[in-house]
C-alpha cells in the first residue's frame, strides 16, 4: 500500500489511519529517539506488542507508563514478585506473565549495562546498529517494499541477548528501529517522507 490521504489532506504511510495512529506517526515514528530510560520505554513496548496489533499498545501505553514507573530502568529492576502479580491485575495494560518478566528483567539488564558502560550505555549500543544515512535515501514505493527484519536488526537483536535482554527478537528490533528513528520507513508520498 502506497501514501493514504487523511481526512485532514495530509498524505501518511497507509497504516497511520485514525487520529491516534495518525498523532503518533506525525510525531514519534521514525523521529530519532534517544535516551536509556526512553529506549527502555519503546524496547519494552515493543516487546509487549509482539504477537499483537500496536494499536493496542499505543492505547494502553498511558496506564503502561504509569504501571511501570514511566519506564524508569533503575526503578522496573527493583520490581519484585508482588509487582509482577500487580501487574497481571492491571486491566490497562497488556497482562502477560512472560513480557512482564522480560520487562523486569531487561530493566535489570540496563541498570548493569549502566553500571558496567556508564549512564546512556542502552543508547549508545542501540545506535551503534544505526545503518549509516544515505545521501540519497529513497522511501519505500510501498509497505510490501519494507522488511519485516534486516541482517542489522538480526546483529542488534544478538547483542542485546547477550547483554541479557529477552523478546528483543529481529522483528520487534526492526519495528524499534523503525520507531526510534534508525530507519526511515516513511512510504513514497507520505509528508514524513518528503522532509
Amino acid at each position: 500500500m502506497t501514501a493514504v490521504t487523511g481526512p485532514d489532506g495530509r498524505a501518511r504511510c497507509p497504516w497511520a489511519a485514525g487520529e491516534l495512529y495518525a498523532a503518533y506517526h506525525d510525531d514519534e515514528w521514525g523521529v530519532p529517539l534517544h535516551g536509556d530510560r526512553a529506549l527502555f520505554e519503546k524496547l519494552t513496548l515493543e516487546g509487549f506488542q509482539s504477537g499483537l496489533s500496536w494499536i493496542v499498545v499505543l492505547r494502553k501505553r498511558p496506564a503502561f507508563r504509569e504501571a511501570f514507573a514511566d519506564f524508569e530502568p533503575a526503578v522496573v529492576a527493583g520490581f519484585g514478585e508482588a509487582d509482577v502479580e500487580r501487574l497481571l491485575a492491571d486491566a490497562g495494560i497488556v497482562r502477560n506473565r512472560q513480557k512482564i518478566e522480560a520487562a523486569i528483567a531487561n530493566a535489570r539488564a540496563v541498570v548493569a549495562l549502566q553500571e558496567r558502560d556508564g549512564e546512556g550505555a542502552l543508547d549508545r549500543l542501540v545506535w551503534s546498529f544505526a545503518p549509516a544515512a544515505a545521501a540519497e535515501h529513497v522511501p519505500p514505493a510501498d509497505l510490501q517494499d519494507v522488511p519485516a527484519a534486516t541482517s542489522t536488526s538480526k546483529a542488534l537483536a544478538k547483542a542485546l541477548k547477550r547483554e541479557g535482554l529477552r523478546f528483543v527478537g529481529p522483528t520487534t528490533l526492526y519495528a524499534l528501529m523503525q520507531s526510534a528513528g534508525l530507519v526511515d520507513d516513511h512510504v513514497e508520498g507520505c509528508f514524513r517522507a518528503e522532509r
